[in-house]
């Protein structure tokens, strides 16, 4: 029988996951943000292209009428995606990296996207100047990177980290009895919701560290724990590892949208907080796969109902997909 590296992959999860406590197996149970000026638009439908939404809908936080597991946790399983482009440019999601021949075709800033930062109002992150300093010669040297600090983190195949897992392609939501996992392009997280504690200020990991809850309709999470080595973007902007993040996951009750918003605190890096909102849709078995939000196939088995696969993405260092830079800093 053929078995997908993904299948393999997921297998290897429901070892972690059954591993911290969890009874049920992994193939047991498969399958504000911004006011739109259009509610209706949507990500394309199929096809290469990256979505680029210039407007989405506000989802307020209220109570959950969707379908729920049985544990009560609402059902938010499934493939997932932003729609704004991806992670180029961290605040002007259709400009592109830095030097991008193609930035020059595109239409003016209130044509594009918004940025991910909601709030301040300008769309910026509110760095300290040493720390936009550093942002700005990151972009200088990104092409041509002479150090190793202006590399790219993915270019060396390192985990998008949070935010960026979010908008470096699609991505899986699988959920258990206590847990929610997310499996990303690059890299994994596992949201703790049995009132576990934190882990030890010392340990620091790449997707930090994970606690949160359900209230009605949101996915409330205390992200702690890392390490400040990951990037929000090609762009360079970065937190520290004394970063404290807190996300909220507000999904809509017809369960084919949810809004990320998430608040960052880092006195050692910022001025003030700062909110990062990411709009994201479902995707599914009806709609056609492609090359960036929704990269499946069906699993190959003898009975008639679509089971979508979604395959590990190999990377290999100095991959042009992952950093468009070079690995080994020029002499």
């Amino acid at each position: 029988m053929k078995i997908s590296v993904r299948r393999q992959n997921l297998r290897r999860v429901a070892v972690l996951v059954g591993a911290l406590g969890l009874a049920a197996p992994l193939l047991a149970q498969a399958q504000q943000t911004r006011q739109a000026a259009s509610p209706a638009a949507q990500a394309p439908a199929g096809g290469g292209q990256i979505g680029n939404e210039k407007s989405f809908p506000a989802i307020a936080s209220g109570k959950w009428t969707g379908p729920r597991l049985a544990d009560g946790q609402p059902d938010v399983q499934g493939h997932w995606s932003n729609t704004i482009s991806n992670h180029s440019n961290f605040t002007d999601p259709n400009l592109g990296a830095p030097g991008d021949r193609r930035r020059g075709d595109l239409p003016p800033r209130e044509q594009r996207a918004p940025s991910r930062v909601s709030d301040p109002a300008d769309g910026q992150v509110p760095f300290q100047p040493w720390a936009a300093e550093k942002v700005k010669e990151f972009q200088q040297y990104f092409a041509n990177p002479i150090k190793p600090e202006y590399i790219e983190p993915l270019a060396r195949c390192a985990p998008g980290g949070v935010p960026k897992s979010f908008y470096w392609h699609g991505y899986e939501i699988r959920q258990y009895p206590g847990y929610v996992v997310l499996l990303f392009n690059s890299g994994t997280r596992i949201i703790h919701l049995d009132g576990k504690p934190h882990l030890p200020e010392n340990i620091k990991l790449w997707n930090a560290d994970s606690r949160g809850h359900w209230e009605g309709n949101t996915l409330v999470v205390d992200v702690t724990n890392n390490n400040g080595k990951a990037l929000f973007g090609r762009t360079g902007e970065f937190s520290s590892e004394n970063v404290h993040v807190t996300e909220r996951y507000i999904f809509d009750n017809s369960n084919k949208r949810y809004n990320y918003v998430a608040t960052f605190t880092d006195p050692t890096v910022y001025t003030r907080p700062f909110t990062v909102t990411i709009p994201a849709k479902r995707w599914t078995a009806d709609d056609k796969p492609n090359g960036w939000h929704f990269e499946t196939n069906l699993a190959n088995h003898d009975g008639k109902e679509k089971i979508l696969e979604r395959d590990e993405r190999i990377c290999t260092e100095n991959n042009g997909g992952f950093g468009n830079t070079a690995v080994t800093a020029r002499k």
